[in-house]
């Protein structure tokens, strides 16, 4: 994957006292939508979820299966990440990670039930409009 080095930001963690470790993670960016769907969420529960999204290169071109999805239509690529109960949806572009969407996990289980789609939840999600058009409509929200 290409990732725009103007997309990264160098954080230094000190673990342990004299050892300093730089890793370097993506700017996250809301648009309207994704940063109205996060603060509904009660503020200890997005503070959580702030502190765990916190994604390096390594993480998108290692896809643990885990905390990760890739989901690939019309040329577009959308990734997933779960944090406990929420899945956050977005994509890498030139200024760092653009959040798209903000879910519950139970939001998208209903989803699958209702759907009977006997596939995993990225790829049932990947071949729905639906979902597609819930991300469309992040992409066309002003960045906040």
């Amino acid at each position: 994957m290409n990732i725009p080095s103007r997309a990264i930001k160098k954080k230094r963690w000190q673990p342990l006292p004299g050892r300093v470790i730089i890793a370097a993670v993506f700017q996250i960016i809301f648009n309207e939508i994704s940063a109205a769907e996060l603060s509904q969420l009660p503020t200890l529960t997005q503070l959580e979820l702030l502190n765990e999204f916190q994604i390096t290169p390594e993480d998108l071109e290692n896809l643990d299966g885990e905390r990760f999805g890739k989901m690939e239509r019309e040329g577009k690529t959308l990734f997933r990440y779960r944090a406990k109960d929420m899945r956050i949806y977005f994509s890498v572009v030139d200024e760092g990670i653009l959040v798209r969407r903000v879910f519950n996990k139970n939001t998208l289980q209903d989803f699958l039930f209702r759907t009977n789609l006997p596939l995993s939840e990225d790829e049932a999600l990947s071949q729905s409009k639906v979902f597609w058009k819930l991300i469309e409509e992040g992409e066309k929200a002003r960045r906040v």
